[in-house]
């Protein structure tokens, strides 16, 4: 059992013993790791603070039934570009996991927050998403992504955002580039079909209809994974970006020969990293996600 106070004199010693030198982080990376794989998320936001150094604090809940507070300090190698705090707490600690965390964050420096589980009903007013400048969290692994998108939304505030977003940003800006390029750039509809209950593909299908006002159709496989094939109708003829190895896209457009280009699925820490390179607002992710929470009260 320890404290706060405690912890903060083992990180001090530690700088003094490993050179580790907290001038050099440029932000405290909170995650609330309730029902998640611990060593996995630390693992993901490892490779994610070689980018970007920070301080990693991780709340993970214990259910030993007593009111108290366990931890485990991690630098140097086993900490990749970072300190990690890893906070056990149980019992009536875990309630109070803000307070927890507030002695522990480096002065002066942003605070992202990250949920890579259970996602809280409203991330901003949560404790912990209360002190964040950016809240991240993932849809892919929930049960019912659709009900936890529309919930998202109607909670949504400045800062939010979600990894299944992330997890498109490579297809959108191909769209947009093959797009550019089309004479005729009205777009009548599009076609979406990847793996069964994919939220990247409910946020893309939203974000098309709401920046294009064509509708979408998506089709799903349990035999897949990730995002397989976007086809936008034009007038001009179909612009499509098919995926079907997870690596390789073939890029179709109207009077062109077809291309091939890499389009690897993106690991968890390669979104992770991007969303920790800004720490302003997504409101092109907001105006998705109302989208889709409008198409959903309006089926």
């Amino acid at each position: 059992m320890t404290t706060t106070s405690a912890i903060n004199k083992q990180l001090v010693q530690a700088r003094k013993d490993y050179g580790v030198i907290t001038l050099g982080r440029v932000m405290t990376l909170v995650i609330d790791a309730t029902d998640a794989d611990v060593e996995a998320a630390i693992e993901t936001a490892n490779v994610a603070s070689r980018e970007h150094p920070c301080r990693i604090i991780v709340v993970s809940p214990e259910e030993c039934g007593d009111d108290c507070l366990n931890a485990e300090l991690r630098v140097g190698g086993d900490a990749g570009a970072s300190e990690v705090v890893v906070l056990r707490p149980s019992g009536e600690q875990v309630a109070h996991a803000d307070t927890l965390v507030t002695p522990l964050l480096l002065p002066d420096a942003p605070i992202v927050a990250w949920w890579p589980a259970a996602v809280p009903a409203a991330t901003a007013g949560s404790g912990i998403g209360r002190m964040a400048a950016r809240r991240i969290t993932d849809t892919k692994g929930e049960d019912h992504p659709d009900q936890v998108l529309v919930r998202l939304a109607e909670a949504y505030q400045p800062g939010d955002t979600d990894l299944a977003w992330t997890r498109v940003t490579r297809w959108r800006a191909l769209l947009a580039a093959a797009l550019e390029q089309v004479g005729d750039r009205e777009v009548t509809k599009a076609r979406l079909h990847g793996d069964t209950g994919s939220p990247s593909i409910l946020l893309l299908g939203a974000w098309l209809q709401h920046a294009l006002g064509c509708e979408f159709e998506a089709t799903y496989s349990d035999q897949v994974r990730g995002l397989q094939s976007i086809v936008l109708e034009t007038p001009s003829g179909e612009i499509g970006i098919h995926r079907p190895d997870g690596h390789n896209a073939t890029l179709t457009q109207p009077g062109q020969p077809d291309h091939t280009i890499a389009l690897p699925a993106r690991t968890l820490g390669d979104c992770l990293a991007e969303e920790l390179r800004r720490l302003d607002d997504d409101p092109v992710y907001g105006e998705s996600l109302a989208q889709y929470a409008q198409l959903r009260s309006g089926s």
